[in-house]
């Protein structure tokens, strides 16, 4: 009987999930473990086919686009050799869709999976993939971050390039600590003018 799991760690932006991701992956191949590596196709920060942190360290993955099958992936690699541990970055680009057949990776082959990513854009709505995880996941950890004020932050601002809050636009805007800031709650309605 499997013990495989579909895990989400969510957070704002600049919380480490990448770290911690590369960190885990990292001690499953210490382990003499064979950790498989994906992340989001449009987002290229890194360079392609690359989980990197803003920390300097960084791993080799396999890109995920929209019409990606996961569990096809998976598949495709296990027939390669072992996969131990199956660990998704920018999991807030995944499809509901493809989360489901994440879902069935870990039922019916018995791989644990490891999903890190955002839990909302930066008008405060759940992304979809993220709305899948927070349904379906086993298990969800949160990967905290504070707000400038040292409450915890739990949304995040998009800046335009003159420095000034946007609270419209497209749901993904490829960017760092240039574009995004995360904020309390207080501080993010005090950003957007939410009065």
């Amino acid at each position: 009987m499997s013990m495989a799991k579909l895990y989400f760690h969510y957070s704002t932006m600049n919380a480490g999930k990448s770290t911690l991701l590369l960190q885990a992956a990292y001690n499953y191949q210490e382990g003499g473990m064979s950790p498989y590596l994906i992340t989001a196709q449009m987002d290229g920060r890194a360079g392609a086919g690359r989980i990197a942190s803003r920390i300097g360290i960084g791993m080799d993955a396999d890109v995920f686009g929209p019409e990606d099958d996961l569990f096809a992936m998976i598949t495709a690699r296990q027939a390669r050799g072992q996969v131990d541990c199956v660990f998704i970055d920018e999991a807030q680009f995944l499809s509901r869709a493809q989360v489901w057949r994440l879902a069935q990776a870990v039922d019916d082959l018995g791989v644990p999976v490891m999903c890190y990513g955002l839990r909302v854009d930066f008008r405060g709505d759940l992304f979809p993939g993220s709305a899948a995880l927070l349904a379906w996941a086993d298990e969800m950890r949160e990967v905290r971050t504070i707000c400038h004020c040292g409450r915890k932050a739990t949304m995040v601002v998009r800046k335009g390039p003159d420095g000034q809050v946007l609270t419209d636009g497209d749901q993904v805007v490829i960017g760092g600590n240039e574009t995004y800031q995360s904020l309390c709650r207080r501080h993010w309605r005090e950003a957007v003018n939410d009065r």
